[in-house]
């Protein structure tokens, strides 16, 4: 039988044909797919004629066309739809992967291909995005570890494997916990919940199997349970559950995981010349340097921790009102802060879900989207890779864009957190090839489903990475969409938030979903009014994150992380009703990978420029101006990694970004 991952995929928009695709397709197309890329790269690496951009740097974008096709749908697959043959290929593939790419980077006669016409980039007459990219692909055989010689050279690679393995083992542990945790709920226990909250119960209990409701490690469901239940004791035991996941002993622990990859990755900036992981991982990035970065995260942990400890004693005034004596604890805070908000604001979330439909909230960034960059959508019938998934086609003046995925729903095979992937990027080496672009999220299943405001806002912030990949406009895909500095890449995905903020795209598209009537202009207002309430609270557990994976890699590599992340908390004087946003045992972005390692602060970073972007759209007087949305465009989102970050940023605002901003949008500025 044919392998439908390794023929033409001949359908619309040449999606990938995932009826036809089973499990055991991958492993092979996945041989297949690396004996072609190898045998690629050997005959670059051989060739007998001079090297020249064509026949090495054109040509490696091109050798692994059918690696990335496949590879494309696996981890797409993987992290949204993950099957225990999908999770043992995972661990199989791990070391593979990770040799093939050492042996790319480490090949020397390849490298010194890439090495002799970067010495004489000058003389070359490349195009400013040719020369970039011979740049960025030099830039990176080295940081690979392509002039390592002998024992070296074999100790990075073996390196490299290990940290394969052992960030796919982070991850899966961590999916073992979320799956395997449950907790059935009374009808007592739902006493005090919004009805909302139980619908979500009932509906994790059906998809659980359970004759009743239950309580999950899902954020969507557990977040409101701990704001609304006015039960403590179960407040504690979902909260402890919630922060134990990758440190509950046994086979998914994550903790000795932990521990080696920092080891590793010490010992790997070592053997490239740097003193530690967050210097060689930095040096790459906007921010340059570890001091950058720390500078900044203090400059806003001073105000948001007294914020964070004034609001602290008022929520321990309401709870010993309540009768409650000692301490506040973490399972307390969200609690009797969303009491507070409906005392202080006289807003009560719970009366705002109606009004913020799923489908509500896509048709308002697909409307964004429309009025700043006239960009259409239209339904895709599928089928796609999961019965939840929904498609769009994606069009300007007709003409095709993009394919849109949404895939929006909390399910056990899925790992938790929202994210957006590209199942295919957009380049013009070759022909003009258009992204399929994926949006992951877990929210709660309903009919329809309600979304809390932080869920919508994590609609628009997955669709404006979204975007970065649809409007992509480059030749090669190496610097295609999201492939910029760690810290820049959160800028479009957080600047996109900011409209849902605007009253007219709330007015619009914010509608009660029996009877369609627009949100109360009242409740609009009480929501903006509330917008940085308890910013003290998410700010402190977010840069508290930041800080210990800051200090994890910027230094020598804790022998026990648990140790040391507690002593970083306690020289910070961490507030005790507030903990890490993700501590290290369940801290996927640091682990499950290199992408955000020494770069979790990456969201602050980029939070200083979407902050200061959006008062470019206020200072033209229109949040819609289509001058400025042009320039946005033009310079950000179309524009992927041709450029230096900071080039990009300078040439779309004119200025460099201040932190004062950022203070100002968390409500932070009058305590700085």
């Amino acid at each position: 039988m044919t392998n439908p991952l390794l023929t033409d995929w001949t359908g619309a928009f040449a999606l990938p044909p995932f009826a036809e695709i089973r499990d055991a397709d991958f492993a092979p197309a996945f041989d297949a797919a690396l004996a072609e890329a190898r045998a690629n790269i050997a005959a670059i690496a051989a060739a007998p004629e001079p090297p020249d951009f064509a026949n090495t740097i054109e040509a490696l974008e091109q050798a692994e066309r059918l690696l990335d096709r496949v590879a494309g749908v696996f981890y797409n697959l993987s992290g949204a739809d993950s099957t225990p043959a999908r999770e043992a290929l995972m661990r199989d593939l791990a070391p593979k992967m990770a040799a093939f790419s050492s042996e790319v980077t480490m090949n020397k006669a390849l490298f010194a291909r890439i090495d002799q016409l970067w010495q004489a980039r000058g003389t070359l007459g490349l195009s400013a995005e040719q020369a970039r990219v011979l740049d960025l692909y030099h830039k990176m055989f080295v940081r690979a570890g392509a002039a390592l010689e002998g024992p070296a050279a074999a100790r990075m690679a073996a390196i490299k494997e290990r940290l394969a393995v052992l960030s796919t083992a982070f991850s899966q542990n961590l999916l073992g916990d979320e799956r395997s945790w449950f907790r059935p709920l009374t009808e007592a226990d739902l006493e005090g919940l919004p009805e909302f909250v139980v619908e979500a119960a009932r509906e994790a209990g059906r998809e659980r199997g359970q004759e009743g409701p239950v309580l999950t490690l899902n954020r969507s469901l557990i977040v409101p349970f701990l704001q609304f239940s006015p039960k403590r004791e179960l407040r504690e035991i979902a909260y402890e559950a919630w922060v134990a996941r990758g440190a509950n002993g046994g086979e998914t622990d994550n903790r000795a995981h932990a521990a080696e990859i920092l080891a590793l990755r010490e010992e790997r900036a070592h053997l490239l010349g740097f003193a530690n992981f967050a210097a060689f991982k930095l040096d790459d990035e906007m921010a340059r340097s570890p001091d950058q970065v720390r500078d900044l995260l203090m400059r806003v942990w001073a105000p948001a921790k007294r914020k964070a400890e004034a609001d602290a004693a008022r929520l321990t005034e309401m709870m010993h009102a309540d009768g409650v004596n000692g301490d506040l604890e973490a399972w307390d805070w969200r609690y009797y802060s969303e009491k507070r908000r409906v005392a202080e604001f006289d807003f009560d979330e719970a009366l705002l879900k109606p009004y913020l439909s799923l489908d509500a909230m896509i048709g308002a960034a697909f409307d964004t989207a429309n009025r700043l960059f006239g960009l259409e959508f239209r339904a895709l019938p599928g089928p796609f890779y999961h019965p939840d998934v929904r498609g769009w086609e994606v069009t300007r003046k007709g003409v095709h864009v993009a394919v849109f995925l949404g895939d929006y729903f909390a399910r056990g095979s899925k790992r938790s957190g929202a994210w957006c992937s590209a199942m295919r990027s957009q380049k013009k080496l070759g022909g003009d090839t258009r992204a399929i672009v994926v949006n992951v999220c877990n929210f709660t299943r309903g009919a329809p489903a309600l979304l809390s405001y932080d869920d919508a806002r994590t609609v628009f912030h997955e669709f404006g990475h979204a975007l970065h990949q649809m409007l992509s406009d480059v030749t090669y895909q190496f610097i295609s969409g999201t492939s910029v500095a760690r810290d820049f890449v959160e800028l479009p995905s957080q600047l996109y938030e900011h409209w849902l903020e605007v009253p007219e795209v709330l007015q619009k598209h914010a509608r009660h979903y029996r009877t369609g009537e627009a949100m109360p202009q009242a409740l609009i207002d009480k929501l903006l009014a509330a917008g940085t309430y308890d910013q003290g609270f998410s700010t402190v557990e977010y840069v508290a994150s930041a800080l210990v994976d800051l200090e994890f890699h910027d230094g020598p590599a804790p022998q026990d992380p648990m140790a040391r992340q507690a002593e970083i908390l306690r020289g910070l004087g961490l507030p005790h009703a507030i903990r890490m946003r993700h501590a290290t045992p369940h801290f996927a972005h640091v682990f499950s990978g290199d992408g955000y390692s020494s770069g979790y602060y990456s969201y602050m970073w980029s939070e200083v420029m979407d902050a200061d972007a959006f008062e470019a759209f206020e200072e033209a007087g229109d949040a819609f101006d289509p001058a400025t949305a042009e320039k946005l465009e033009r310079f950000i989102l179309s524009a992927g990694g041709s450029r230096p970050a900071d080039e990009l940023w300078l040439e779309f605002r004119g200025k460099k970004p201040g932190v004062e901003a950022l203070l100002k949008g968390r409500g932070l500025l009058e305590t700085a």
